[in-house]
């Protein structure tokens, strides 16, 4: 029963993790929107933003923020492995 437990926690920290990772990544593209702006073009400059960060354009944009669940739910599986290992101490 301990291992099925286990398995929930892992999903849910992960899933977690990928929320937040969304969130922040959704949150950087409407603020790095410019003023003024709706819809389409409010996506395309926020995201244009986003990738201007890495030195790159829009297309850059997209691909940090499609990476950016992916980064936080392995930040909440990692946490939630630490804490294991931490607490079995």
């Amino acid at each position: 029963m301990a291992k099925k437990e286990s398995e929930t926690a892992v999903v849910i920290s992960g899933g977690t993790g990928m929320v937040a990772g969304a969130s922040s990544a959704v949150a950087g593209v409407i603020t790095g929107s410019a003023a003024g702006t709706a819809g389409g073009a409010a996506l395309t400059s926020g995201l244009a933003t986003v990738g201007g960060v890495v030195g790159g354009g829009m297309v850059a944009g997209v691909a940090v923020v499609a990476a950016a669940p992916i980064a936080g739910a392995a930040s909440g599986i990692g946490c939630y492995k630490l804490y294991k290992y931490l607490a079995s101490k």
